[in-house]
């Protein structure tokens, strides 16, 4: 296992396009000036840096976008096939994928993170404290880590497609059906499940809940990444045929 994580970070080396992917992390924090005034809340602040559309759109279309191109060249190649031979796990294969997301997500977030404290303070909008920093820092772990399980769906779809167009599709009907989702039931949906999860404590300014429910959370969370990993493995399976 750890030795097809290793791997699989050194096929990252010659994927420049993913690592410029991460500046796309400071799009929330630059545009979050816009929407609150000098001398604010820090949380205000960071509800629009780093809370509302980086882990609803942002960073999912991201993550879609990562895992497609992570099983893309040994789907369209059918390299999987000789991979097979050795013989691979094939859900020990699925995971070393799925480190590489959590770690991609985990990093995406450590941007954000940043972007936000530099941006707020710079700009002068946000005075720098340190239990608003530890704040921030916080969140960002937490939707760093849980947001790469809620995830996992689009790397099962990605792992039975050889293309590009039907996981990027849909990667994106999946973040915006949270949109459509969430007033009818938080708890159908991974994505809106998670932001129940991130505002438990209702630390965060204006942040829309129907009441936390963190067990039914985090059910539905595992039930989508059962049926993905389930999934996964059938597709892998046929790839060996």
């Amino acid at each position: 296992m750890l030795n097809l994580i290793q791997t699989e970070f050194l096929k990252l080396r010659r994927k420049k396009r993913i690592w410029l992917m991460l500046l796309a992390a400071v799009i929330m924090p630059f545009f979050a000036l816009f929407f609150v005034g000098k001398g604010v809340d820090p949380r205000e602040y960071y509800r629009w840096s780093a809370f509302a559309f980086t882990p609803i759109i942002i960073l999912p279309v991201i993550l879609g976008v990562l895992s497609t191109m992570l099983m893309h060249e040994e789907n369209q190649y059918d390299t999987l096939k000789q991979l097979w031979i050795i013989p691979i796990s094939k859900i020990g294969y699925f995971f070393s994928k799925f480190f590489v997301v959590l770690i991609y997500s985990i990093c995406f977030m450590m941007v954000t993170f940043v972007a936000s404290i530099l941006v707020s303070v710079l700009s002068g909008y946000v005075v720098l404290e340190w239990w608003s920093v530890l704040y921030l820092l916080k969140k960002c772990l937490e939707i760093g880590i849980i947001i790469a399980f809620v995830m996992l769906p689009i790397l099962a779809i990605a792992s039975c497609q050889k293309g590009y167009i039907i996981p990027i599709c849909v990667t994106l009907v999946y973040a915006f059906l949270t949109f459509f989702i969430m007033p009818v039931n938080m708890y159908l949906h991974p994505l809106s499940s998670m932001l129940d999860i991130i505002g438990r404590n209702n630390d965060i300014p204006r942040w829309s809940s129907q009441g936390s429910n963190l067990p039914l959370a985090f059910l539905c969370i595992c039930i989508w990444d059962i049926i993905a990993v389930f999934i996964a493995n059938i597709a892998l399976k046929r790839n060996e045929v």
